[in-house]
């Protein structure tokens, strides 16, 4: 029987791992991390699912101890797989694996190699994105590709919502690849890393914007930072007030202020940007209270309030 350790945390950690359960694949070791009481959970614990497999769980271990290199060879791994683990696995433990450690990636490599790429993808506007399965070497988000998928970008389709597109993306390629892999068969693809860049972690406080920026730059951040993430924010007349959701409406704006600026239109709340373009802010919120016209003139006036 293949035999497997598996690095996992978040939604594809949690589905990847299960395809490989459902696919026979013996796994004897799962590390992941202990989840962030600052972050919103909205998938599945890769945690509880390993366990109720009986495998057993290493939570938050540190990968340059002893300790990992002898849990990892005692278990004997054919494969490791690593599925959205958020940290660098040491070369030392990716050379246990018999025949190969894997990665699994929510881009299309080499595009946005690094962390958060399905949130980055949808901030730069792109109109998709995938999954790939790639063999780890030393330098992350570098080894050759064995497979990937394509999945759409709407334009004002929501990181969140992309996310659940590439998780199911990254179990269909990895139940594809399997059979490949176990058989020796799988291809192999050198990665030219010419074609892509790495990209960063991001910080809740990169979610502010300024309403001088043009209208598709606050949608797209607004779309790629959208809960479950933790939203893109801006100050109006010297509140902050958080935006959920945006859509971009026809022609520029006109009666609503000289600059950029936000007041309500009819039954909407809508801001004018910086070049003129008009943004309905569909879900905008002050001190946690969800802003409806009603409430925003009261809150800042009749007035179309000026917005820098």
């Amino acid at each position: 029987m293949t035999r497997a350790v598996v690095f996992a945390y978040a939604a594809v950690g949690a589905r990847c791992l299960g395809v490989l359960y459902d696919s026979g694949v013996a796994v004897p070791l799962v590390y992941t991390h202990a989840d962030d009481p600052a972050e919103t959970r909205w998938f599945a614990s890769v945690a509880e699912l390993a366990r109720a497999q009986g495998s057993a769980v290493v939570t938050d271990a540190s990968l340059s101890q002893p300790q990992a290199a002898q849990d990892i060879a005692a278990a004997a791994p054919d494969f490791i797989f690593s599925f959205y683990y958020r940290r660098m696995i040491p070369a030392a433990l990716l050379a246990l694996a018999k025949r190969g450690a894997l990665n699994m990636h929510g881009s299309l490599l080499p595009k946005y190699r690094g962390r958060a790429p399905v949130n980055w993808a949808v901030l730069n506007g792109e109109t998709e994105t995938g999954a790939s399965l790639h063999y780890m070497v030393e330098k992350p988000d570098a080894g050759p590709i064995v497979d990937q998928e394509r999945v759409p970008i709407g334009p004002d389709d929501t990181a969140g919502e992309v996310a659940l597109r590439v998780t199911e993306a990254a179990a269909t390629v990895l139940r594809r690849s399997l059979p490949g892999l176990i058989a020796g068969t799988a291809p192999a693809r050198p990665m030219d890393l010419s074609r892509g860049s790495y990209f960063g972690g991001r910080r809740p406080a990169d979610g502010e914007f300024r309403w001088t920026w043009p209208a598709a730059r606050i949608h797209n951040l607004v779309r790629a930072v959208a809960p479950p993430f933790p939203g893109a924010f801006a100050q109006l007349a010297g509140r902050t007030v958080k935006v959920e959701r945006t859509r971009r409406l026809p022609g520029p704006g006109s009666g609503l202020g000289t600059g950029p600026s936000v007041a309500v239109a009819g039954d909407t709340i809508v801001a004018v940007c910086g070049d003129r373009e008009r943004l309905e802010l569909a879900d905008v919120f002050c001190d946690g209270v969800r802003l409806t016209p009603r409430s925003f003139r009261i809150l800042f006036g009749p007035d179309p309030v000026p917005a820098h």
